[in-house]
């Protein structure tokens, strides 16, 4: 009798061929290709702890985390110099300033790609594969076997999706509407991390349901692009104040730059706030109506630590 396969078995196929697919153009320094990788990479990660546990999960998380923060680096840059084209497409940008910043993103980028092909040429891909594979066939429960969904580990979904709505409520009411890149950026993780968690969730039950998930993909974009802005705003704030910083016509140019930056992120800011409803109301429905309270297994900061968030709040 043929093996049917399961979503379970499923979940881990699509995303272990998504990254199997990608990484060969990855490796050689494609920018799309590298963003497809990283991305199976942090999906592989979310569906594993559904689908396995103790060590042997402990040791595939760690194998697919070694990949994501291989890659991390180099996609930033990506980010970066697309950000850049994009700015010089649209006509008013001082192009001197970019000019002369796209030139040391792409000799950081060429030093960065080599260090990711060592890093990735140390990870067993076959052995990552097979292992996968294997923890999502074999770790069916008892009751399972025979069905074609497993509602231990459909649970097991729904249950992380609630905690990771948990930590994202948490999130938004810790950056409240003030602009402050920082708790904004803990928003974009919570966010990202529960458009995964839903996504395995919908996928394993079967479920149809795709607004919320959108809403939470806009919001990440949107996040996202605040974010990559901050972090060139940071790349051209570092180095003005290098040894490579340039005459003062450029220095000037990078300074009407960043007030472009950080005008588009506010700009942005606002579109998230829109949004800032609607995700605490998906937080609310995927928790359960628990995000409000104090579940055992999400931690909350002790005395000390409070004390410090508030210090810094102040600051």
């Amino acid at each position: 009798m043929p093996h049917t396969i399961t979503p379970s078995e499923l979940l881990i196929r699509q995303r272990l061929n998504a990254l199997t697919r990608s990484m060969p153009g990855a490796q050689q320094g494609d920018p799309l290709l590298l963003h497809q990788a990283r991305v199976a990479t942090r999906r592989l990660r979310e569906a594993l702890p559904i689908v396995t546990r103790g060590s042997r999960r402990l040791k595939l998380e760690r194998t697919v985390r070694r990949l994501t923060r291989a890659l991390g680096p180099v996609r930033e840059l990506d980010v970066a110099l697309e950000t850049l084209e994009a700015m010089t497409a649209g006509g008013d940008a001082p192009r001197g300033a970019i000019a002369k910043l796209r030139q040391v993103v792409r000799e950081e980028r060429q030093r960065l790609h080599v260090e990711m092909r060592s890093r990735v040429g140390r990870v067993d891909l076959d052995k990552l594969r097979r292992r996968a594979a294997a923890a999502a066939s074999k770790g069916q429960s008892h009751t399972a076997r025979g069905r074609t969904r497993d509602p231990k580990r459909i649970a097991r979904a729904r249950l992380r999706a609630a905690r990771r709505a948990v930590r994202l409520r948490e999130a938004i009411e810790k950056a409240a509407g003030i602009y402050l890149p920082d708790r904004l950026h803990e928003v974009r993780i919570a966010v990202k991390k529960l458009r995964y968690a839903m996504e395995i969730a919908r996928e394993l039950s079967g479920s149809r349901g795709e607004a919320r998930i959108r809403t939470l993909r806009e919001a990440q974009d949107l996040l996202g692009r605040m974010h990559d802005h901050e972090v060139l705003i940071a790349r051209v704030r570092g180095m003005q104040g290098s040894s490579k910083a340039p005459n003062l016509r450029v220095s000037g140019d990078l300074d009407r730059l960043v007030r472009r930056l950080e005008t588009e992120c506010r700009q942005i800011h606002g579109h998230y706030m829109a949004l800032r409803k609607k995700l605490l109301a998906i937080c609310d429905h995927t928790a359960g109506g628990s995000a409000s309270r104090n579940p055992p297994h999400v931690r909350r900061p002790g005395a000390a630590e409070r004390t410090r968030l508030s210090r810094s709040s102040a600051a």
